[in-house]
């Protein structure tokens, strides 16, 4: 009988106890969470990238217009190609100025030269009326006042007489360059063209650059006409 009543092992047994006072675990991250946060990150990176490029890349804006220099020798009617007189230019030029890289050279005629001292004219392919020429007139000593001197040169020239009948604004100012030299320069603003002028006498002659366009192409090459007008200038 004593047996039968002697206290038992305890219930609970030790497997039981440590698994009971086992302490858990932290649960790993989840898949899907990583691979989110890895598409997030190279997102991002790729974002930035392409913000760089962009910012970085080369403007597409057109290339900077380029020039040459063109030799005038105002050479009169019968040396006029080099006949009777010197052919190289280079050596013998009066007046140089420059053109723009694309433009076209007009050959002027005898006629021309003789009648109304038209030496050299270039012209925008893509626009006729948008160009620079030179007249000279020999037997000047010296500029005239700025008005007589504008009012004789529209006599040998028709579209300088309708651009000076039309002008909404006409400006002028005398301007010498590094040498003392004195030149007129207009400035006339037509109802649909622009127009900028440059005289001066050297070499006992009057010579006159002009620079033509019609409103729309001066809106849009201003800076490259500015450039030629300013470029003109007589070799002493």
């Amino acid at each position: 009988m004593a047996a039968i009543f002697s206290p038992s092992s305890p219930v609970i047994s030790s497997s039981a106890t440590t698994t009971a006072c086992k302490t858990p675990t932290k649960p790993p991250h989840s898949s899907l969470f990583t691979s989110t946060k890895q598409s997030l990150t190279s997102l991002l990176t790729a974002t930035l990238a392409t913000t760089t490029l962009l910012t970085a890349s080369p403007s597409l804006a057109e290339p900077a217009q380029t020039y040459h220099i063109y030799y005038g020798t105002a050479a009169s009617a019968a040396n006029y190609g080099g006949y009777g007189g010197n052919s190289d230019k280079k050596a013998s030029a009066e007046y140089i100025y420059d053109v723009p890289d694309g433009w076209k050279e007009r050959l002027v005629s005898k006629v021309e030269k003789g009648t109304n001292g038209t030496d050299s004219e270039f012209y925008n392919p893509k626009k006729r009326t948008e160009k620079e020429y030179l007249t000279f007139l020999a037997g000047f000593r010296q500029l005239a006042p700025k008005d007589a001197v504008l009012n004789n040169l529209a006599l040998s020239d028709v579209d300088l007489q309708d651009l000076l009948a039309s002008a909404d604004k006409v400006a002028s100012e005398e301007k010498k360059d590094d040498k003392g030299q004195l030149y007129y320069v207009y400035e006339i603003d037509g109802v649909g063209s622009h127009s900028l002028i440059s005289v001066t006498c050297a070499n006992n002659k009057l010579y006159a650059h002009f620079v033509n366009a019609p409103t729309p192409e001066w809106n849009r090459d201003e800076e490259t006409l500015r450039h030629v007008h300013e470029s003109f200038k007589t070799v002493q």
